[in-house]
């Protein structure tokens, strides 16, 4: 069940974002859609709440809490830089606004690819913390299992992530295609 109310959760996201970009480019209504972008947070403490009743409700804890735990660090630390990519994507590509800026290849690049590697570390620091405050406050290993498999979910993506991308570009950078 928590694994629907986690994608409740992203659909429901995305459809914020959907809504605060009509409301600010097509209604031209800015203050409005900055309130509806500050409604994000709150999917984020209704997730939190429904996996705290879940855990509390005695059953042991599966794969999907600690999904929740992730899923929770991916949004605070990826949430505001998601919201501000679309927000210039469409006014650039409906409204002329101001373009992308080209990070597509060399150092410029790699450090783009390290930006989003320490994000990560951020994102699976906030998910390790909230899984050790779930298995501390249980206090049955038994129960927390699935939750302490988390911590080796965490980091087999960090390593994967690290050699594949910012260590990749860093060694190999990109180089600017001949037209």
């Amino acid at each position: 069940m928590l694994v629907w109310f986690i994608i409740a959760c992203e659909i429901g996201f995305w459809a914020i974002l959907a809504l605060g970009l009509f409301v600010r480019f097509v209604l031209n209504l800015t203050t409005l859609s900055k309130f509806i972008f500050l409604c994000v947070p709150l999917l984020d403490i209704a997730l939190l709440v429904a996996t705290v009743f879940d855990l509390n409700s005695g059953r042991p804890a599966e794969f999907a809490h600690g999904l929740a735990a992730v899923y929770l660090g991916f949004t605070v630390v990826y949430g505001h830089t998601i919201i501000q990519w679309a927000d210039s994507y469409v006014s650039y590509k409906f409204y002329s606004g101001k373009g992308p800026e080209n990070t597509a290849y060399g150092w410029s690049y790699a450090k783009y690819e390290w930006l989003l590697w320490f994000k990560g570390l951020l994102t699976c620091a906030i998910a390790a913390i909230l899984l050790f405050i779930a298995i501390f406050f249980i206090d049955n290993p038994e129960t927390t299992e699935a939750l302490a498999q988390w911590y080796s979910y965490l980091f087999w993506i960090l390593a994967v992530w690290l050699v594949g991308w910012p260590l990749w570009y860093t060694i190999f950078p990109r180089k600017e295609k001949k037209s």
